[in-house]
């Protein structure tokens, strides 16, 4: 079977398609080892020999106009799987992490879950690609599939890394609420409001704080030439976010490698402390992450590079999907809110299954 991945950026009309026709995509065991590579990048949450990072070759490139692409009017209905083991399951992982913010061990964690459901009927992946495009004009949607890895649709607001020669960007984003009591068709350029559109919480000024913070002082390590612009409030879906901008600029003897190691995973997927948390996250989480909270996007095609963080996503295996999501626990999280933090970002795969 042929590698491929389909991608389309924000507020873009255009997706794209790079596919490796001859032999398998390369594997690299680590992060930094990306430097030279072209292709397209399926990153896992922590690389392995069962899940290394992967590079589709660019054997073919195209475009195609995705804005009349008319899919969501296909009927399908799905079903969750085990419904119940699951809630038990997410609250016996709270309990076990919330301890270790308890107790002073970390400032932050983030915990994830999956849920699986199977679909009553046939979609294609790239049926449930074009809906993706179609619902989420906001967001980085790309379709990955692999021997490797499987098949991976995201729609994700996260850049991890984008930019070309010496000019990047990348951001903080994390703090979530759904968009409850507030108008859904809400939009200012570049999908931004003002502070006093949309009440913070504390909870989620603090855990942006920390993101934020963490960025910036990987940055430092490699220049000190960057900007900031943030926080503000920025629309996912029926879901809002808290970002923060940076841009910098480096030399020419700085190995992207090396910035993405020391960006991923940021403490919107992982926590503080980042190896700590990474390791506690391992050992403990009740369902392997997988590719979920990993990287995606196009590497060095046409000298520009745009990487997203894994979120949102779902793997697909014919009519079984197994949705994933996270939030950022702190020392005052409770846990039916954070249950209901994470059901919201399933929603974004979840309605594409349903529809």
């Amino acid at each position: 079977m042929s590698s491929y991945a389909l991608y389309r950026f924000p507020h873009e009309d255009t997706a794209h398609r790079i596919e490796q026709v001859k032999g398998e995509p390369e594997e690299l065991a680590a992060c930094g080892e990306i430097d030279g590579q072209q292709g397209f990048v399926m990153a896992p949450f922590v690389p392995s020999a069962d899940q290394p990072v992967i590079i589709i070759r660019p054997d073919s490139m195209s475009c195609f106009d995705i804005s009349h692409t008319h899919t969501l009017h296909t009927a399908s209905h799905a079903r969750t799987i085990d419904e119940t083991g699951e809630r038990q399951r997410y609250a016996i992982d709270f309990r076990n992490f919330h301890s270790q913010l308890s107790d002073g061990c970390f400032s932050k964690i983030v915990m994830a879950r999956c849920s699986h459901m199977t679909a009553a009927s046939d979609i294609s992946p790239e049926q449930l690609f074009a809906r993706a495009c179609q619902l989420y004009p906001r967001m980085f949607v790309a379709l990955v599939s692999a021997p490797r890895c499987g098949t991976w649709l995201m729609a994700t607001p996260e850049i991890l890394l984008r930019g070309g020669h010496d000019e990047w960007q990348t951001m903080a984003l994390a703090g979530t609420m759904r968009l409850h009591g507030y108008a859904l068709d809400f939009d200012t350029p570049n999908g931004r409001t003002t502070e006093a559109d949309i009440l913070w919480s504390m909870k989620n000024r603090f855990e942006q704080r920390y993101v934020a913070d963490y960025i910036e002082e990987c940055i430092e390590q490699f220049t000190p030439d960057f900007t900031s612009c943030g926080p503000y409030t920025v629309r996912a879906g029926d879901l809002v976010h808290l970002r923060t901008d940076f841009r910098f600029r480096i030399g020419g003897g700085t190995r992207i490698g090396d910035i993405i190691n020391s960006l991923h995973p940021t403490p919107a997927v992982c926590g503080i402390p980042k190896r700590q948390t990474q390791e506690f996250i391992i050992d403990n989480e009740s369902v392997p992450r997988h590719y979920y909270s990993g990287f995606a996007g196009p590497l060095n095609i046409d000298g520009q590079t745009s990487l997203y963080v894994s979120l949102r996503c779902m793997r697909i295996d014919g009519r079984d999907s197994y949705l994933y999501a996270g939030g950022g626990l702190l020392a005052d999280s409770n846990e039916a809110d954070e249950w209901s933090e994470t059901q919201a970002k399933m929603d974004t795969m979840r309605q594409l299954l349903t529809h």
